[in-house]
């Protein structure tokens, strides 16, 4: 009988646009749960999630490709909240809400330098909330 296990991450992303490092939340969850997959889930509609190496300029290199892609200026329909916060309603169709990641003996399999992120663009919401279920495979 396969099982699922989950829980709620909140994270203080403060008034700026941030990427966030989740992978020690997400290893800690699934440690010494054996084999499955995690799922991790952002239950909001101006944020996202990616794998990607942090701490080498990857993660403000992403913040500075969604402004060059998605301006904060007054092209947006999406008008309510700071200017330009339509373009944060635009990117979970670029940068997903969701993402999935094998586990084996409890350990996530994440490459040498990818780290699972909270990417948040928009600061008018300074907390976000973050789903972590795990699926057991037994």
């Amino acid at each position: 009988m396969r099982r699922m296990r989950s829980d709620v991450l909140t994270v203080r992303t403060g008034g700026s646009p941030t990427v966030r490092d989740l992978t020690g939340d997400c290893a800690s969850f699934v440690r010494d749960a054996g084999d499955g997959l995690l799922s991790v889930f952002v239950p909001h509609a101006t944020a996202g999630l990616a794998i990607l190496e942090t701490g080498a300029g990857s993660d403000q290199d992403l913040l500075r490709l969604i402004d060059e892609l998605f301006p904060a200026d007054d092209r947006w329909r999406h008008r309510h909240g700071s200017p330009g916060h339509g373009r944060d309603h635009v990117l979970p169709a670029v940068i997903a809400p969701s993402l999935t990641v094998p586990v084996l003996g409890g350990r996530l399999q994440l490459g040498t330098w990818q780290s699972i992120c909270l990417v948040d663009p928009n600061g008018d919401n300074p907390e976000r909330h973050v789903r972590l279920s795990f699926l057991s495979s037994s």
